[in-house]
């Protein structure tokens, strides 16, 4: 497998919306360019905040949610790079809180971010960062969906995603390696 050179975290723009659930794919890149000494910037034709180390670019889409095709696919066919190298992050319903599954291509589950990247890339071949946030059903909660994912997480959920994004992190180097079986491996395991 070739490495990815586009690291994509799905997210709001805002600091209404820095917080939520909905914005773990953020938190990811944010961690990720930290790592990285990568400082992301505004770049207006990538409609998004980007950095990049070496070959790979990190990408934060300043679109809401629901558009965040347009900037994928501007960073994307800019720098000709194909859909088997990009690599999204971001929040899984389907997932308890900390829960953690790296797969490619697949449905897009209702996520209106994977719709639109899919739709705007034609294809729904790239690779995904599934962290997981849980659904507000299986938590025992009455909210609906949209309002859960748009609320920060409860305070006994925010160390199990914390921990998640640590485990991503030390996956980083096989990640970056193209290592995508050994990563799955590693991520898919028994947290530790």
């Amino acid at each position: 497998m070739n490495p990815p050179r586009l690291i994509v975290g799905l997210g709001n723009p805002g600091p209404e919306y820095e917080t939520t659930r909905h914005n773990v794919g953020f938190w990811f890149v944010d961690h990720l360019a930290d790592k990285l000494k990568v400082t992301l910037a505004p770049q207006a034709k990538f409609f998004g905040k980007a950095g990049r180390s070496g070959e790979t670019w990190l990408l934060e889409p300043t679109t809401f949610m629901n558009r965040s095709g347009q900037s994928v696919a501007a960073l994307a066919n800019f720098y000709k790079i194909p859909p088997d190298e990009i690599l999204v992050i971001h929040d899984e319903l389907d997932l308890p809180p900390g829960g953690i599954r790296l797969k490619q291509g697949g449905g897009n589950g209702g996520h209106n971010g994977l719709k639109d990247i899919q739709a705007r890339l034609g294809t729904p071949d790239f690779w995904r960062l599934r962290l997981g946030i849980g659904h507000p059903r299986t938590l025992g909660l009455a909210q609906q969906v949209v309002d859960f994912v748009l609320h920060q997480p409860r305070k006994e959920e925010l160390p199990d995603i914390e921990h998640a994004l640590a485990r991503c992190l030390l996956a980083w180097p096989k990640l970056a390696a193209g290592d995508f079986a050994g990563a799955q491996q590693q991520l898919h395991g028994k947290a530790v």
